[in-house]
């Protein structure tokens, strides 16, 4: 079994709904990086979902476009972000990461280099949001590698791809909870709790819910239909323009300890 597997597994013997902060690689600071992720695991983080900054990311909002402009300003690409991965290993030997980023910097660093270097630092799985399923073809030196690909799902996907999702998903399930970027819109669980329940009756894979989450409150909800909560742009928004290892580790267990109450309070 994999990291994220076995994660999973070990999540839905307890009962427990996952927690899945989502944070920009190099932001607020490249030089703390390993720091920050160790600080979202004592948070409560079950998986890590890295993103990989990108010079055009369609899929997020502000928030998430600025951190990865700050992040390539300070130099910041795939080599930096796996070595960060690695060094984040040499304590922790459990914990799931998933690189999450578009599929032109991977293109660009070579499919199998990539997918070997990847592995060699210790990533579980990638989630490339403009690489669907029905392009994945390309990313089978990843999953050859022993990457599992994360694949998306929203409401707007349609019944017959969304059983062809189901069934080709591995590790987990990302299902978009609106059609929209991240930090955007209002979350209604009423909306997509039945749409979810469907999901998780046909996936093969455990479902994890994001976009539109963003305290305690919005969490809890989330967690009484999924089997996993991404919290993405109210974590980055909070971490910009923390200086230092001790505010950026402070403000990271900050935000996250009171989603993971409530989500172990569910």
């Amino acid at each position: 079994m994999s990291r994220i597997d076995r994660r999973f597994a070990a999540l839905k013997a307890a009962s427990r709904t996952g927690l899945i902060p989502f944070v920009t690689a190099g932001d607020p600071s490249p030089e703390h990086m390993v720091t920050l992720m160790h600080a979202l695991v004592e948070g409560g983080a079950d998986l890590i979902e890295l993103g990989v900054p990108f010079s055009d990311p369609m899929a997020d909002g502000l928030v998430i476009q600025h951190a990865s402009e700050r992040a390539i300003a300070k130099g910041v690409g795939i080599g930096e972000v796996l070595g960060w991965v690695a060094a984040f290993r040499q304590r922790d030997a459990e914990t799931p990461i998933v690189l999450m980023g578009y599929l032109n910097p991977v293109e660009i660093h070579g499919y199998a280099r990539f997918a070997q270097e990847a592995v060699q630092a210790g990533v579980d799985g990638v989630l490339l949001v403009d690489c669907p399923l029905e392009e994945a073809a390309v990313l089978q030196p990843l999953r050859d590698a022993g990457l599992q690909q994360i694949l998306l799902a929203a409401p707007t996907t349609a019944p017959v791809r969304m059983e062809r999702l189901c069934e080709a998903a591995e590790g987990f399930l990302y299902y978009v909870s609106f059609a929209g970027i991240t930090g955007a819109g209002q979350l209604s669980t009423q909306d997509i709790a039945g749409r979810v329940a469907g999901v998780r009756a046909s996936a093969k894979v455990p479902v994890a819910v994001g976009f539109g989450i963003r305290d305690a409150q919005s969490a809890k909800e989330i967690a009484g239909f999924a089997d996993a909560v991404v919290i993405g742009s109210a974590l980055v928004a909070r971490l910009a323009g923390a200086t230092g290892p001790d505010d950026i580790a402070g403000r990271a267990k900050d935000f996250l300890q009171p989603i993971r109450a409530a989500l172990d309070a569910h």
